[in-house]
């Protein structure tokens, strides 16, 4: 008997201001992948993979669309001066550290954004890794909240509206955007393998304040 591979599971963070989300795709189990959404094209981009967890809930997209913080587990690090779980902020849809907070448990872990530059970390220091300090993000300590299902959508794993009001959700590894009564096929992310690639020079450029940029078009 063939054995049927199960979709991957994805959530889906959107930008407060812009009409940008971030798509997390987890599957095959050990891998995690990231994509970025042009809510008004619906143009996707691929950006890292990576071979262990990314706390979805715990993750957070800057309202500007600019700035991804996510919380990662990944045993192979542990015992290095990463420890096996950190908080990191990065330039979407890539995971190139700008900013990164040792966490060494799986417990707490995350943000959120209280504006573009602004935030707030559920972690044990302020202190920063020193080859990824963070400069031109405001950071301080507290317990925000994780991100929950915003809507109940039947069969959806994740469903929320964007930032112009519209119904947007996941199923079975696709995703859809609802127009009135029908649901639309905005893209399907089943078949996708892993394919780490470097992230390119503007994903690894230091945040400045202030500064609001893009990825590239």
């Amino acid at each position: 008997m063939l054995r049927v591979r199960p979709p991957p599971r994805l959530f889906v963070l959107l930008a407060r201001d812009v009409p940008v989300a971030v798509v997390l795709r987890r599957g095959p189990s050990a891998w995690c992948h990231v994509v970025r959404w042009d809510l008004t094209t619906d143009r996707l981009d691929h950006g890292a993979w990576i071979r262990g967890r990314i706390f979805a809930e715990r993750c957070d997209l800057s309202p500007d669309g600019e700035l991804l913080v996510a919380f990662v587990y990944r045993g192979a690090r542990a015992g290095t001066s990463y420890t096996d779980a950190w908080t990191a902020v990065s330039r979407p849809p890539w995971l190139h550290a700008l900013g990164l907070w040792p966490q060494g448990t799986t417990y707490g872990g995350g943000g959120r954004f209280t504006d573009a530059r602004t935030l707030v970390l559920r972690a044990c220091s302020t202190s920063a890794h020193p080859a990824h300090p963070g400069l031109g993000i405001s950071v301080s300590l507290g317990n925000p909240p994780t991100h929950e299902i915003a809507e109940t959508v039947e069969g959806a794993e994740w469903a929320g509206r964007g930032s112009d009001g519209t119904l947007v959700f996941a199923r079975e590894g696709k995703l859809y955007r609802r127009k009135g009564t029908r649901d639309a096929l905005v893209a399907d992310l089943t078949d996708l393998e892993p394919a780490p690639a470097a992230p390119p020079d503007w994903a690894m450029a230091p945040i400045e304040t202030g500064r609001t940029r893009s990825s590239p078009k």
